[in-house]
């Protein structure tokens, strides 16, 4: 595991901010089971601070593109919990992220 680009991708991810809360996803406690291995590629997961998030899928794009800000970054798959359109945008999100 690659425990500084862990560090640097949880401080990238300090900048994302909740709109309703003001308040950074990592401190939300939304990013859960955040590993990287030693090529680069990182995976984790969102779960929505609601099942109807109103926000989860521009919130999701935010995460994604400041996960991929962060230099020695090669890969990434994020994975949604605990959202009524979870299938929906993980297949999205899958789509998204292999091109």
């Amino acid at each position: 595991m690659n425990e500084k680009l862990i560090g640097a991708v949880l401080e990238k991810l300090r900048e994302v901010m909740d709109p309703e809360t003001g308040v950074d996803v990592v401190r939300m406690r939304l990013i859960e089971n955040l590993v990287c291995d030693e090529d680069g590629d990182i995976s984790y997961t969102f779960r929505p601070s609601s099942p109807l998030c109103p926000i989860a899928v521009p919130l999701a794009m935010e995460i994604i593109q400041a996960v991929s800000d962060v230099p020695g970054v090669n890969r990434q798959h994020m994975q949604v919990v605990d959202y009524v359109q979870a299938d929906q945008l993980n297949a999205l999100l899958k789509t998204i992220l292999q091109s």
